[in-house]
């Protein structure tokens, strides 16, 4: 029934398996790769026809957790995997960056790779074994695809790199790495670093293409034994059209690219357009597809020869400078921080919010729940580009882009025990012309030190691009704009502060490039990085001292985790007292560590007074003031202590031997107590007579 075909290897420490022949038969490719015991189904479908009228390539890639995986039912009320969550979001852009370049030019059937996470050893992150499992599908499936390509996670500990180190390795780790490649090239990265220099994180790429090489073996010796023919594609020959296109509008679009202003520019590009298609014959602009890809073609070819040839870009600039930066801090009135950063024509308007720890995201995932303290949300709107479009909620690249400054700006912020603030920054991109995610890495930095986070150090970040022709010529370029972005071969972005790399993200639009052009990228970003840290410090180069006056102050304090439940009180009762009684919001967790949060000083000082008489442990031969709650035949007790109730023996309320208690205290009476000490079992001893009741002296005899 089963046509079962099975590989594995050690890989890491661990067995890596790939089966394919037993799920998923319907699809044109389905694999099942196990790493450890993290399995990860990838299944490949692809129409045998071309979508009609469609100018790009119908590709889509959707990576899905099963918390069955993991032996655990979602939370919330519906019990059911909903939308996708982030991390979902990001392993699907994750996984589609590195495969979409290696499908051959003129596929635009639509295609469809599934990954479903089925088992999940909370030791082994399902996103690299998705990526293989991807690879192996779609390597099986016959689609026209150039690969096979490997995938794999770096760390950098103790001064060595680690192969696919587990979520426990990460903790010690000044590196989280993801790459993938071919058997020759690398095609994409993603990394959060720990201000590593250059070195490091360029050996740390090449190290990891080094590592997935048996892996690449491994999908290609699964294949030689069960993959389908290669799907045929048809390859138009459209040379005619292009050499008719090209005498109709070079020289106007070579004016056009000529324009330094993007406005004007776009203008000129969209009338030689319309001039080249006023000159083609009513059955040769029949053919939609083909015109425009002559077009563009011809669009690449003047942006990017030019380039190579002359060194001179469509702005004006050369290949290493930085375009004007304007940076403003303390631009919104009541925010708690904010900062307008502008580069060019791309422009964000940052805003960061300090809250409590009730701000907190609580996020349920695969691999257990947790708590964010610090959250960055990028928001991209049609105007930025001067256009109409969508808005609505954020998309896949709003949240790739968002998470890219993230990770940029994690590793300088203050510990929680420093700064024990929940903050939220926002970059809302106003203007767009080229790398609006790390004018956000900037952007937020300054609105972070303008609310007065104390960052270890400002980060900078800059966008790098890549032309590449056949011939083997290259050039690199700092700060590209939209349109190098959209005609170039190479999006490489670099973040980081004066003392190193704090973020690195690849991707390629060619089969791959060299070690020594990422060299040369990250020896460009580096003098760009600096250039930018420069004109941001004229803004603002530390944290404020001062918070605005709308943010919470938060102070911490210590008590025994014997005295939470004290503090809590049944049912929340007297931790609500305490909020109601002073205003200020208070925090507990589970060490006992409490924070108080208020814009008001003196709110905050009642809380901690408030907690204080709680939870701190009374002195022996301190002086209290008490209140009597009780009063018996042989003496009375007396609240003196938070919740603690202690006993005035007759003897100690009077040196008058033939009195009663009742003599001296009725209930609800205020007096002054001496702590003489503990009794059995953790009685409290009190004493009236050792104390002056009016002036509140002790008495010595």
């Amino acid at each position: 029934m089963f046509d079962i075909v099975r590989k594995e290897i050690e890989y890491a420490g661990e067995t890596l398996s790939m089966e394919t022949g037993r799920v998923a038969r319907q699809a044109d490719g389905a694999v099942i790769v196990t790493l450890g015991e993290t399995s990860v189904l990838a299944a490949v479908t692809f129409e045998k026809k071309p979508k009609v009228g469609f100018d790009f390539f119908p590709l889509t890639v959707h990576y899905q957790e099963k918390f069955y995986a993991a032996g655990k039912i979602p939370g919330g009320y519906l019990k059911r995997e909903a939308r996708p969550s982030e991390k979902e979001t990001l392993t699907s852009r994750l996984i589609d960056r590195p495969i979409r370049p290696l499908f051959i030019d003129g596929f635009k059937n639509e295609t469809q790779v599934i990954c479903t996470v089925l088992s999940h050893d909370l030791e082994n992150d399902p996103d690299m074994v998705a990526m293989i499992a991807a690879s192996a599908a779609l390597t099986i499936s016959g689609a026209p695809f150039m690969g096979p390509i490997g995938g794999c996670r770096v760390g950098y500990i103790n001064g060595e790199y680690k192969l696919n180190p587990t979520s426990e390795d990460l903790e010690d780790s000044k590196l989280d790495l993801v790459m993938a490649g071919t058997q020759d090239a690398v095609m994409m990265v993603e990394s959060e670093a720990s201000e590593l220099s250059e070195d490091v994180m360029l050996g740390a790429v090449m190290f990891g293409h080094k590592s997935i090489q048996p892996v690449i073996d491994l999908i290609i010796s699964l294949a030689e034994e069960c993959a389908k023919e290669p799907f045929d594609v048809e390859q138009a020959d459209n040379s005619a059209l292009y050499d008719k296109i090209k005498g109709l509008g070079e020289n106007a679009m070579r004016d056009a690219f000529g324009t330094i202003d993007k406005s004007e520019r776009q203008e000129k590009v969209s009338v030689a357009r319309d001039t080249i298609k006023a000159g083609l014959s009513e059955e040769e602009l029949e053919d939609n597809n083909a015109v425009g890809g002559c077009i563009k073609k011809l669009e690449k070819s003047i942006v990017r020869g030019d380039i190579v040839k002359t060194g001179k870009r469509i702005d004006g600039r050369d290949l290493s400078t930085v375009r004007a930066i304007e940076s403003h801090v303390g631009v919104l009135p009541r925010t708690h921080g904010s900062a307008l950063f502008t580069r060019g024509e791309t422009q964000a308007l940052c805003v960061t919010t300090l809250g409590t720890g009730d701000d907190e995201q609580r996020i349920d995932a695969l691999d257990g729940d947790y708590r964010e303290r610090f959250l960055l949300h990028y928001n991209f709107p049609p105007y930025s580009v001067g256009e109409a479009g969508r808005f609505g909620p954020p998309g896949r690249r709003e949240i790739g882009h968002g998470k890219l400054a993230w990770r940029a700006l994690r590793a300088v912020l203050p510990a929680a025990t420093d700064f024990p603030y929940t903050i939220r920054v926002v970059s809302e991109i106003t203007e767009s012309n080229g790398s609006s995610s790390m004018a956000s890495v900037c952007g937020g930095s300054l609105s972070m030190m303008d609310a007065g986070v104390p960052l270890t150090r400002p980060v900078a970040g800059v966008a790098m691009g890549l032309i590449l022709e056949d011939s083997g010529e290259f050039a690199v370029l700092t700060d590209i704009l939209g349109d190098e972005d959209h005609l170039g071969d190479m999006d490489f972005k670099v973040a980081g502060t004066s003392e190193g790399i704090t973020s690195l993200q690849m991707d390629i639009k060619v089969a791959g490039i060299t070690e020594d052009i990422m060299k040369q990228a990250l020896s460009q970003a580096h003098e760009g990085r600096n250039t930018i840290l420069t004109e941001m410090g004229k803004a603002l180069s530390s944290g404020r001292e001062e918070f605005s006056a709308h943010a919470p102050r938060i102070e911490t304090m210590q008590i025994s985790p014997d005295k939470i439940r004290e503090v809590i009180g049944s049912g929340g009762k007297v931790i609500r007292g305490i909020v109601e009684e002073s205003g200020a919001k208070v925090d507990i967790n589970d060490e006992g560590i409490i924070k108080i949060a208020s814009s008001n000083a003196e709110q905050i000082e009642k809380a901690k007074e408030m907690i204080m008489h709680i939870a701190a442990e009374p002195e022996v031969g301190k002086i209290y003031d008490g209140k009597v709650v009780k009063v018996m035949e042989f003496g009375a007790f007396v609240n003196f202590f938070g919740p603690k109730d202690g006993l005035v023996h007759i003897s100690e309320m009077s040196n008058d031997r033939g009195s009663k208690p009742s003599d001296h205290v009725k209930e609800g009476d205020v007096v002054k107590v001496k702590l003489l000490g503990f009794a059995d079992r953790g009685k409290v001893k009190l004493s009236m007579k050792a104390v002056d009741q009016t002036t509140g002296e002790e008495i010595t005899t």
